[in-house]
């Protein structure tokens, strides 16, 4: 993933960010170690974003759609109320080894289910209501994610996706060498946007993140 930001401005950003807590530096260590793609993680600054939001909201149900190596779901986990539990997602059976590692490791392992397996399917089988939803994983993937969890969003809910700017490239989404993910996110986000049921704001954090609620 490239920063939009300068990337001077970016690490500007990241330290004047609350740092994470030493077991969050650990899995970041051992996934830029071991893991392929670790542009892939969540990072400081987004991190505590979602925490920001959980602390906010104070949720009693958060959906984690791409768990990747768990950094989302404990950073999320770490705001929520003694009721609160988030619900991970991961398809990768070695991506999700390392995360239910680290999340055993954390004193936020009793908040945290992690659920291996296609998202979709783990969705169909959840009665909700969710309170938060971050999307973070396949892009292609990300329309289909967006219409499983808003029937299941809760009046005052919070849907989080991710990479909605995708390094700038989907400004070039209707060239005809764009890659698919390329597509999919600006089909994304031209649905999120035109889409009475909704009111979003994209931010130009990180790799793009778009907050969506309930209109009305």
């Amino acid at each position: 993933m490239t920063p939009i930001l300068d990337a001077a401005l970016d690490a500007y950003a990241e330290r004047h960010t609350t740092a994470p807590d030493p077991g969050l530096a650990a899995l970041v260590k051992e996934t830029r170690a071991t893991l392929d793609s670790p542009g892939m993680l969540t990072g400081a600054v987004e991190g505590r974003l979602l925490e920001t939001l959980v602390f906010a909201l104070q949720p009693r149900l958060v959906l984690d759609i791409g768990t990747f190596s768990g950094y989302s779901a404990l950073s999320m986990a770490a705001a929520l109320a003694p009721d609160g539990r988030v619900i991970t997602c991961e398809a990768s059976e070695r991506h999700a080894e390392l995360a239910a590692r680290h999340i055993a490791a954390s004193p936020l392992a009793e908040r945290i289910e992690l659920r291996l397996g296609p998202a979709l399917e783990t969705i169909e089988g959840l009665g909700g209501p969710f309170d938060l939803v971050f999307i973070d994983a396949d892009k292609t993937s990300y329309l289909d994610y967006y219409e499983a969890v808003l029937p299941k969003l809760s009046e005052r809910g919070l849907i989080v996706a991710d990479n909605t700017l995708w390094s700038g490239r989907v400004l070039e989404a209707d060239r005809p060498d764009a890659a698919p993910e390329t597509r999919a996110l600006a089909a994304f986000n031209e649905r999120v946007v035109t889409d009475p049921r909704v009111v979003c704001v994209m931010l130009t954090v990180r790799d793009g993140i778009t907050l969506i609620r309930r209109a009305g």
